[in-house]
């Protein structure tokens, strides 16, 4: 045999037994009787559990600042009479269910004000990074403290649209869903909850939605009471006719699968309608941008050449 092969055979053994008596040496180094690895496990967790209930009775910050926000509210009457129960309102249209919702809107509501009013004082006035003259720096210092008190409901108010759209567009697809549970035997109130999870990463909305109604069913003394606060909290025309076909199936007994499935060709066939209605405005739509982008620059482009021409010859 060729040295050459017997010297690259000697390196691989070599290379292996130094890899093997590393090995071992590791082991004999890291090894403990099994007693004491099972208390050096039981420590660790000990410890660990302590960490987490130091930390569970640690508030955290945004408990924290919740609880600022509430004392201010509390202190100025913020969460009190008609209005509250309107903006609490108003939050469940949007989609926000948390009872410290109201609190968060309204010390925003109350903050933003101030603090565009400021911003724009240290823009103007200040700093002078906003260049405005000065007869406008107050005009415009009262611009931000009015955009201030708009942004929060415009928001609000677009979030609400979105959700009801949505809520909309998605509706017949989870009927079919419900009809499926439905005659494979499930009550309504085990048929919102697995729809609710099938429909948790593709519809949220729509789950979201048919957890809360699965969860007052369970637990609230009318049923009635909680197909009524479905239909309050996503205003919706669509989920209002599931309300009432819900309802009267509870009152009457009314077959649910024939009544889900018919409502969800009607929904099906309206959003149809609708895209064909966008559809057939497009053209109209499309006369103004038409007129006001494409067309002078088409002409440009084919009156130019002539133009120049005319210029060249004179």
């Amino acid at each position: 045999m060729p040295s050459g092969g017997s010297d690259q055979n000697f390196m691989i053994v070599m290379a292996v037994a130094a890899l093997v008596s590393f090995w071992a040496l590791w082991l004999a180094v890291t090894w403990q009787p099994p007693m004491e690895a099972r208390l050096k496990a039981l420590r660790t967790r000990r410890m660990k559990t302590r960490s987490e209930q130091a930390s569970g009775t640690r508030p955290s910050p945004k408990a924290a600042s919740i609880g600022f926000m509430r004392e201010i509210a509390d202190k100025l009457n913020l969460l009190r009479g008609a209005a509250a129960d309107q903006t609490t309102r108003k939050l469940r249209l949007a989609g926000f269910l948390s009872r410290d919702a109201a609190v968060v809107y309204v010390f925003v509501k109350l903050a933003l004000p101030l603090t565009l009013g400021f911003v724009m004082i240290l823009l103007t006035s200040v700093t002078g990074l906003l260049k405005v003259p000065d007869n406008l720096t107050l005009p415009v210092s009262i611009g931000g403290v009015l955009a201030g008190f708009v942004l929060p409901d415009l928001y609000i108010k677009n979030v609400t649209t979105k959700r009801r759209d949505t809520l909309n567009l998605v509706l017949p697809e989870g009927l079919d869903l419900l009809t499926i549970c439905v005659e494979a035997g499930l009550s309504i109130d085990a048929a919102f909850r697995r729809v609710a999870k099938e429909m948790a990463g593709s519809m949220p909305e729509l789950a979201a939605e048919f957890e809360m109604t699965a969860i007052e069913l369970t637990y609230l003394p009318d049923r009635q009471q909680a197909l009524e606060n479905m239909a309050e909290r996503s205003d919706s025309a669509a989920m209002a006719a599931l309300v009432n076909a819900l309802r009267q199936t509870e009152k009457y007994g009314t077959p649910l699968a024939n009544s889900l499935r018919i409502l969800s060709q009607e929904f099906r066939q309206t959003r149809a309608a609708k895209a064909e209605e966008k559809g057939a405005r497009m053209p109209a739509l499309m006369t103004v941008p038409l007129m006001v982008f494409l067309l002078p620059t088409l002409i440009m482009v084919l009156l130019a050449p002539a133009i120049m021409s005319i210029f060249a010859l004179t």
